[in-house]
């Protein structure tokens, strides 16, 4: 499994806007489509408006196009306690892939 080459951080008090690029995870021509899924481990992350991209990002000063990242928000959490995201999202390729991606998360 890929993990994210980025570790967010958040305060416990903290609503954090996450983006993910799964680009390398694609093949060429390819987009990430339908609705991904984030969740935690350890639970006890509120996670919400989990979306494919609908526009370009810069994600780590990279410009990421649309359809081959995914965002979401984040809240909640224990302080001093690192959480992993396992993301998943599924392609528009002709035979559709699900994708996933391990994402890190400090809650400080």
């Amino acid at each position: 499994m890929t993990t994210a080459k980025q570790i967010q951080s958040k305060t416990v008090n903290e609503v954090r806007n996450l983006a993910v690029d799964l680009t390398d995870k694609l093949d060429a021509g390819e987009l990430l489509t339908g609705t991904p899924s984030v969740s935690s481990t350890p639970a006890g992350l509120t996670i919400s408006n989990v979306a494919v991209t609908t526009s370009t990002l810069t994600i780590l000063g990279t410009s990421v196009t649309t359809g081959q990242a995914v965002t979401c928000s984040v809240s909640g959490g224990s302080a001093g306690t690192r959480y992993t995201l396992t993301l998943q999202c599924g392609t528009d390729a002709t035979v559709s892939q699900t994708l996933e991606v391990i994402c890190l998360l400090d809650v400080t």
